[in-house]
């Protein structure tokens, strides 16, 4: 009778560490996972961009950032202290992506950050999108509060202005999040999606959930793609991606066909993949690491 009772404790014991302990999300090797994205580095991606604005193309550069980060749900920023926060601490994937290019005399820049959770199925917690150019500044933010985003957007031009929303679906731009924790993680067929921010901003389309369609291909060898098409938006977007952990992005493109069937195509290749600690190399001495990573200076 006392082993039988020594083994039922044992397997509640054993139970509840697992019930508490953190776990991925479905298809997400923890081991695995941790022994890349939990080493204290950064993965820098420098891609060739060709963005297309004002009917032409321009040549520029993106960079394209992810990090696992400590996060507070509550307060949906990033921890100073997580061993403070308790339940409130969550593991998310944060991806920054830039693009700067010119148009004529006067340059873009742009900023897009998503905070994808790693260990719950939800949605991005946290999406923002900065546009910055001579003519003005442009800022969106996105909460996941409550089964819905809380959207605020701030913009220069009129028609736009100031505005406050409630959109209840996924966002475009946690797709690539979702490629690095597992290509799985994405279901194909029709879907409801929040555009990417910084084409609603290029575009000035309605910010709003629209119906996609979303598909794979199988590229051969190492690499598959992932296609999301909008058809009211006339827009598909394609990323590619290695196959196998840690999926890293190889390339994307955006497809506009204009009403008179003329395709208008941005596109990003990558050139070159490095893992730093960029935040502990602020001082001079670190910026011929910029040649390092393939970014001018």
């Amino acid at each position: 009778m006392r082993n039988s009772r020594n083994i039922l404790l044992i397997f509640l014991l054993a139970f509840s560490i697992y019930a508490c302990g953190p776990k991925g999300r479905d298809g997400v090797e923890e081991e695995q996972f941790a022994g890349y994205w939990y080493q204290g580095q950064a993965e820098i991606n420098v891609f060739d961009l060709e963005q297309v604005r004002y009917g032409e193309s321009r040549n520029g550069t993106a960079v394209l950032i992810f990090v696992t980060e400590d996060f507070s749900k509550r307060k949906q920023v990033k921890l100073d202290d997580p061993s403070e926060a308790g339940r409130d601490a969550k593991k998310v994937m944060k991806l920054n992506m830039t693009r700067e290019f010119v148009t004529g005399v006067y340059p873009y820049n742009t900023m897009l950050s998503v905070f994808t959770p790693i260990y719950e199925e939800l949605n991005s917690y946290k999406i923002v999108s900065s546009v910055t150019e001579w003519c003005g500044q442009a800022f969106t933010q996105m909460n996941w509060k409550n089964s819905a985003y809380k959207v605020q957007l701030f913009s220069y031009f009129e028609s736009e202005g100031d505005q406050e929303l409630k959109i209840d679906a996924k966002a475009e731009d946690e797709l690539f999040n979702l490629i690095r924790l597992n290509p799985d993680l994405i279901a194909e067929g029709d879907a409801r999606l929040i555009p990417g921010l910084t084409f609603q901003r290029f575009s000035h389309v309605e910010l709003k959930d629209y119906r996609a369609d979303i598909s794979k291909n199988d590229l051969g060898e190492n690499s598959s793609e992932l296609i999301v098409d909008y058809p009211q938006l006339r827009r598909t977007l394609k990323i590619q991606y290695k196959k196998f952990f840690p999926y890293e992005i190889l390339a994307w493109e955006e497809i506009q066909t204009k009403s008179n069937g003329d395709q208008e195509v941005t596109k990003a290749t990558r050139r070159s993949l490095n893992m730093l600690d960029y935040w502990n190399k602020n001082e001079k001495l670190f910026e011929p690491l910029r040649n390092d990573l393939g970014i001018e200076k």
